[in-house]
């Protein structure tokens, strides 16, 4: 396989997408890779697992040293972005902040081409931290004027998962009964983070201007559904049992109290069961990539021999 020494850099390149986005690229013979994140923890993971890769602490956040791997880059993937926490300080440095000093970095040393990793909650009908964050992060993104692609995933799930799906399969194979809020039938457009990749991929190779692009799941999965589907392929024995929604709420609005960054919070719940159907476009002939089954994706997920033994802290 012949190798690509085209410099990409990945702001935020330590959590799902980038850990599953690095292992596609070095697949495809690309060796000049450098992730920039400030969690020291996943970060070495993911050096211990590509030692040929720069993997780097920063802040980015903050001016610093970390500026200076743009120089010369093809191309950044913007993947920096804060998920979960009860408070609206960190939603504003992390998705809002940072951004905004690595467009300047981008347009200061001329990087000719961006994918920015947005999200599906920018149209989504919920009012959380993170939904009205992405969405102005986005806006600015647009704004700064830099050659790019905007790309808006739903949910994702596949290797190194630690909130969503990951962290469901981890706590349905230690307790005996696995909690459904309601009725649990909440349609939802699981994305594999696998199939994201190679369209992150065909980006870079292609240089693809616009969007955005509403990035799907191509099948409709009902939650309920989609847990059934881990247990099974996770061998977990836990009962399935649904609880009222208020009950639920109320139980991790009490786990937020202890602890500082809870797996899943009340907003999100409040997303879950928002009702929101997202567009499903032909990404498949748009970018030249051949879509996983769910329920194969599922399987690759929970049972590679190398990566789904891999656990990202929060």
């Amino acid at each position: 396989m012949a190798t690509i020494d085209r410099k990409i850099v990945l702001p935020g390149g330590a959590g799902l997408v980038g850990q599953n986005l690095v292992a596609h690229l070095e697949r495809k013979g690309y060796t000049n890779i450098v992730v920039l994140d400030k969690h020291r923890h996943n970060l070495g993971i993911l050096q211990k697992l590509h030692p040929n890769i720069v993997a780097e602490y920063a802040d980015l956040a903050e001016p610093g040293a970390w500026e200076a791997h743009f120089e010369g880059a093809e191309s950044v993937v913007m993947l920096q972005a804060q998920i979960g926490d009860p408070n609206p300080e960190p939603f504003v440095r992390n998705n809002l902040v940072s951004t905004d000093r690595i467009l300047d970095v981008i347009a200061r040393q001329q990087v000719p081409y961006t994918v920015h990793i947005s999200s599906s909650v920018v149209e989504s009908v919920a009012n959380d931290h993170y939904t009205r964050t992405k969405r102005e992060q986005e806006e600015r993104v647009v704004a700064k004027g830099v050659d790019s692609v905007v790309l808006r995933p739903t949910l994702m799930f596949g290797w190194f998962d630690r909130k969503h799906l990951g962290w469901l399969s981890r706590f349905m194979r230690r307790v005996p009964v696995f909690p459904i809020p309601g009725h649990g039938q909440y349609m939802r457009q699981p994305l594999y983070v696998g199939d994201f990749c190679d369209i992150i991929v065909s980006c870079i190779e292609s240089h693809l201007l616009g969007g955005p692009f509403n990035i799907s799941g191509l099948e409709r999965v009902e939650y309920i559904e989609m847990i059934r589907q881990i247990k099974r392929a996770t061998g977990a024995r836990c009962v399935i049992v649904r609880i009222p929604y208020d009950l639920f709420s109320i139980l991790l609005k009490t786990w937020a109290l202890f602890d500082r960054n809870p797996p899943f919070t009340a907003d999100q719940l409040k997303a879950l069961t928002a009702g929101d159907e997202f567009e499903v476009i032909d990404w498949p002939s748009i970018f030249g990539v051949v879509p996983t089954a769910f329920a194969d994706a599922v399987d690759k997920t929970f049972n590679d021999p190398v990566y789904s033994k891999v656990e990202l802290e929060f």
